[in-house]
């Protein structure tokens, strides 16, 4: 059974930084793309990066482009999302998924997903 458990959000002032992190179980993922997706009140669930955990390719949204770095520890079996310069509009739900579709920016790609964790920038 897949299990995807985020951890690390929390409140933190505008300009600061959070690592998120999200322990993977369950199966071998060598062959998945891991992606972190947000979700703000009122909106949809939008795409924030990705990455190829056999080759290690990465993926950005143009949003948060040179301020998250998303990576991955093959010996932990965990992906990290390195969050710099954060902004009150980075503040939603934070969600960690993988999947093996190709359309890495789709949430309909990802069949597993974590519970989420909230981050919270006040200006």
């Amino acid at each position: 059974q897949v299990q995807l458990v985020e951890s690390g959000g929390g409140l933190v002032q505008a300009g600061g930084s959070l690592r998120l992190s999200c322990a993977a179980s369950g199966r071998t993922f060598s062959s998945y793309i891991m992606g972190w997706f947000r979700q703000a009140p009122g909106e949809e669930r939008e795409f924030v990066a990705a990455i190829r955990w056999s080759v290690g390719n990465t993926y950005y949204a143009d949003s948060v482009k040179g301020r998250f770095t998303i990576s991955r520890d093959n010996a932990k079996n965990t992906v990290y999302l390195q969050m710099n310069s954060l902004k009150p509009e980075d503040t939603a739900v934070y969600y960690c998924a993988a999947g093996r579709g190709v359309i890495y920016q789709n949430s309909l790609e990802y069949p597993y997903w974590g519970q989420g964790t909230q981050v919270t920038v006040s200006s």
